[in-house]
């Protein structure tokens, strides 16, 4: 029963994705619609789609595991993305909007021309990009080959055919509404769950507490001790929020909006659903180990990462678990679509068709090669996802968040407001930001295990310094600034306040 209903409920999903990609198909026509679904999303319409990027198949399976077998800690990862969707809407969002066109290179060329700027944010993104859809894709395989009882390298390659059906011919305009409608049916699902777990309970919060303290031989309720734990629950705290704040395919999602008060509008969207769909988290959680016992939940998955699967069950039978699995499967189809057309921008707008067309390219043959670009990007990601199939997940999502973090936001915060910040700066920023979090992220326990050289696992804590240090080095010692530098910073301040054409192209 639970495998017709799981097939069933599978394939409705499925029938409406492609229909979404082939009603967006039919306005995918200019590089505009392809890359930024033609900058005309609205406020609500881009909140929806940013919780589609925030809340992953890591949140809503991962998270709730994590406060069933560890309890509070699994707090500084829900805490992340609050800070992150704060520094979002305080920092970057207008500001974003106004300086950019396809891609976060367009942004720096705001204030930075040359080849070796726009080179340097391009390949950035694109590292980011494939090791973040690479941990999507091998959590896809393992998640559906449980689910369905597919063949895990089968498994991978169905999404990687849908992800790149719906970029091919969708574009923005398909990612978007695909995540449109995940994030409703996320928000819809939690919302079910939490009331139908707290029903279990008399809707009494604290009996809930109570139950799943004595059900637990571990204290759900208390945070280890120590200064590595202490340091290391910081590091994941701001790695997860400065970490996913500026991880490309989020940042990119503020071009897709027509104007700075919109792009607000999103963010105060995207703060209230996301928030909704973070607090909801430890009632699952909690609910998860009163209903079922630790072991149950280790059983199925040492990590917990079927928790959520297995209190929809539990309080909702077969039907439920079938539409929280396909509401899993959804969320992984929609950040992945995200991930692949942010990185063919990357590939296809900045090193393609700037640097190596000089921007002479039509609108024609940017479509034509962003089609190719998600192809190409597609047809890697599932090759190595293919041979990556024992390799931890959680390392590979690690590293693309750290990434982001020590590169991005050092390179932003200065680029935006620092005014001797140069193209030097920017190049040492990214070197150096991503250079030592790759590095300390391999000699930390993720990789290394217990009695690893560097004992955090994720490394932000000195990482995101080195960023912001690679940009200061570069700034004052790779070479004189000029009054055009100068005049160039206000033209882009204004730019990003009032969305003034940009001076560079």
């Amino acid at each position: 029963m639970r495998s017709v209903l799981t097939y069933t409920v599978f394939a409705l999903v499925v029938a409406l994705t492609i229909g979404i990609t082939l009603w967006a198909a039919r306005r995918n026509t200019s590089a505009r619609e392809h890359y930024v679904a033609g900058g005309q999303l609205t406020g609500w319409q881009n909140g929806f789609a940013i919780v589609g990027d925030f809340v992953s198949t890591g949140a809503i399976l991962g998270t709730v595991g994590m406060f069933a077998l560890k309890g509070v800690s699994a707090f500084f990862y829900v805490a992340g993305p609050f800070v992150a969707l704060v520094i979002l809407l305080a920092l970057f969002a207008e500001p974003l909007r106004n300086l950019g066109r396809f891609t976060m290179a367009d942004v720096v060329a705001s204030r930075f021309g040359g080849r070796a700027v726009r080179t340097a944010m391009a390949v950035n993104a694109l590292l980011v990009t494939v090791f973040y859809m690479i941990a999507q894709l091998v959590a896809a395989g393992v998640l559906i080959s449980y689910l369905l009882g597919v063949n895990y390298g089968v498994a991978v390659a169905v999404v990687g055919v849908l992800m790149t059906i719906y970029i091919s011919l969708g574009g923005m305009v398909a990612t978007s509404w695909i995540q449109i409608v995940k994030a409703a049916l996320l928000i819809v699902c939690v919302g079910v769950l939490v009331v139908l777990v707290l029903a279990r309970f008399d809707f009494d919060v604290l009996e809930l507490m109570r139950a799943a303290s004595a059900a637990s031989p571990v204290d759900l309720f208390v945070v280890p001790g120590g200064a590595t734990s202490g340091l290391d629950l910081l590091s994941v705290a701001l790695g997860v929020g400065l970490g996913t704040a500026a991880l490309p395919h989020v940042l990119v999602r503020f071009l897709t909006v027509p104007s700075g008060v919109e792009a607000r509008r999103s963010m105060n969207w995207a703060l209230v659903l996301a928030g909704f769909a973070f607090i909801a988290t430890p009632f699952i959680g909690y609910g998860a180990v009163a209903l079922l016992g630790r072991d149950a939940i280790t059983a199925a998955d040492k990590a917990g990462n079927l928790t959520t699967l297995q209190v929809a069950e539990a309080v909702g039978g077969p039907l439920l678990f079938a539409i929280i699995a396909a509401v899993a499967f959804a969320t992984i189809l929609a950040v992945v679509a995200g991930l692949v057309i942010t990185g063919s921008g990357a590939l296809a707008h900045d090193l393609y068709g700037v640097i190596l067309r000089k921007s002479r390219a039509s609108d024609r043959e940017q479509v034509w090669a962003g089609r190719v670009a998600s192809l190409v990007i597609s047809v890697v990601a599932i090759v190595i996802s293919l041979a990556a199939h024992n390799t931890n997940v959680a390392v590979l999502g690690a590293i693309a968040v750290v990434v982001a973090a020590s590169a991005n936001v050092p390179v932003l915060l200065c680029l935006l407001f620092w005014r001797r910040f140069t193209s030097a700066g920017m190049l040492w920023g990214i070197g150096l930001g991503l250079g030592s979090a790759v590095l300390l992220v391999i000699l930390g326990p993720q990789v290394q295990g217990p009695g690893a050289p560097f004992p955090l696992a994720f490394p932000t804590l000195v990482s995101i310094p080195l960023g912001f240090l690679g940009c200061v080095l570069g700034s004052l010692v790779g070479g004189r600034r000029g009054e055009d530098d100068d005049s160039q910073f206000r033209r882009m301040q204004l730019q990003a306040a009032i969305g003034r054409p940009a001076t560079r192209p």
